[in-house]
């Protein structure tokens, strides 16, 4: 259950940080309105999920997870281009957060 919290607030996090191109500077009210609704609810989701999952780990995946859709959305839906170089910092950021998941001994 702490992980589908986790991915609820990650999708959460995502719409609202789409939405944001659409808020034109935050003076359209719709997509304004959606922007804080889908924060306010990735962030108590994310909240809830903290009580089971390490926060080291959660805000990893979300933030990570996050970065990585919300890049792929711009490409696909705002016709924005990624260069070699933006993928590989989107490669470092997934390795990253893999390593944050592994359970080491230390």
């Amino acid at each position: 259950m702490p992980y589908l919290l986790l991915a609820l607030a990650i999708v959460s996090e995502v719409c609202a940080t789409s939405a944001l191109k659409l808020t034109e500077g935050f003076t359209r009210l719709w997509p304004s309105l959606g922007v804080a609704v889908g924060y306010v609810l990735s962030f108590a989701l994310l909240g809830r999920a903290l009580k089971h999952i390490p926060v080291s780990v959660a805000y990893a995946v979300w933030s990570g997870a996050g970065t990585a859709a919300v890049a792929g959305i711009g490409v696909i839906a705002f016709g924005e281009s990624l260069g070699r170089l933006q993928c590989l910092g989107l490669a470092l950021i997934i390795v990253g957060v893999v390593v944050l998941n592994l359970k080491g001994t230390h």
